[in-house]
């Protein structure tokens, strides 16, 4: 049996669960550290950056998972992360 486990880091918890997984936006979130053309667009004009995709390949993303990274406004990649984990968190 897995168990979930509660991390830690600065303020803010956030707790892993085994039966709920998030592959797209991980996904998103790899090619964001990866690419600063995809980092910038994503953070200029999200819903277009999802369109697109990254090399060709699109993120798996379902429909309330693409909502939330479209909905919020960051600065930064940590920022967005940051509001990302805040909001899942929940």
């Amino acid at each position: 049996m897995i168990a979930s486990h509660t991390f830690t880091r600065t303020e803010i918890p956030f707790k892993l669960k085994p039966d709920t997984s998030h592959p797209g936006i991980s996904a998103v979130f790899a090619a964001a550290v990866v690419s600063q053309t995809f980092r910038n667009l994503l953070l200029k004009d999200p819903e277009l950056a999802l369109r697109q995709g990254y090399m060709g390949k699109r993120f798996g993303l379902n429909p309330e998972d693409a909502s939330l990274i479209i909905s919020l406004n960051a600065g930064s990649l940590g920022d967005l992360a940051k509001q990302v984990v805040q909001t899942l968190g929940h």
